[in-house]
């Protein structure tokens, strides 16, 4: 579908990025993380949002143990207060809130307890490790998830420097395991450094991408999405197939 969509448009750049629908992972909640410190923020960040072509977004705050202390309920809390704005200003766009989960040994318990989980698209869960070092629970965590009937989603899997290599056999065995990854689009310009835009290529290259999103945390944020409109490897990931936003 996003393929024939696409046909549409110049086969060098796109127009923008409608014909994704919806936008996965960022971070517009005022001030319970990194991302918009305030409403006023927040409203300008959605708009930006609008203006690229999403019609729906599905804003991911950061649940990260002894940083940002967020439980579910502030993120539905803090969500109605957006929503509220965004009506009060007129703006007419959905906007859902899931979490972007840090794995440690805190999430495994969550697991262990029946956590109420903060998921989208009905049993889908956001997650993300450390950049540097691959958690020793992690397989745990993805089989105890997967066993709850729960599909995990790796948050930006290009910038994880444990899972660089020549090869992608790290990456195709999550895949094998039937998780799924979400590629930042920031990343097709280099912003992360060179490294995490090559094996960003060579995720697309391969066919491992399931969700893009913007991972939004900022204006300057924008301004690279925005370049990314007339990077061929942003139509490659789209031409694909392989591409769920649209179904979110």
């Amino acid at each position: 579908m996003l393929g024939k969509l696409l046909k549409r448009r110049s086969n060098s750049r796109l127009e923008d990025l409608s014909v994704l629908k919806t936008d996965l992972h960022s971070h517009l909640i005022p001030g319970i993380d990194d991302g918009a410190p305030d409403m006023e923020t927040s409203i300008t960040l959605v708009r930006g949002l609008m203006d690229l072509g999403y019609s729906k977004i599905i804003t991911t705050p950061h649940i990260t143990p002894g940083i940002y202390e967020n439980s579910e309920n502030d993120i539905k809390t803090g969500l109605d207060k957006l929503n509220s704005a965004l009506v009060n200003e007129g703006i007419d766009i959905t906007l859902e809130a899931a979490a972007e989960y840090y794995v440690d040994e805190s999430f495994l318990s969550k697991i262990n307890n029946k956590k109420d989980w903060l998921l989208f698209a009905g049993n889908q869960i956001l997650i993300e490790t450390g950049f540097s070092f691959k958690p020793i629970q992690l397989e745990e965590v993805l089989f105890s998830l997967r066993t709850d009937g729960i599909t995990p989603v790796l948050a930006h899997p290009e910038r994880y420097l444990y899972m660089h290599e020549r090869s992608l056999s790290q990456y195709e065995k999550l895949k094998d395991q039937g998780i799924k990854f979400q590629l930042n689009i920031g990343s097709l310009t280099g912003v992360y450094t060179k490294t995490v835009q090559k094996i960003a290529y060579k995720l697309i290259d391969a066919g491992f991408i399931d969700y893009l999103g913007s991972d939004l945390h900022n204006a300057r944020h924008l301004s690279y999405i925005s370049q990314t409109l007339s990077n061929p490897y942003l139509c490659k990931a789209i031409k694909s197939g392989n591409i769920q936003n649209q179904d979110l």
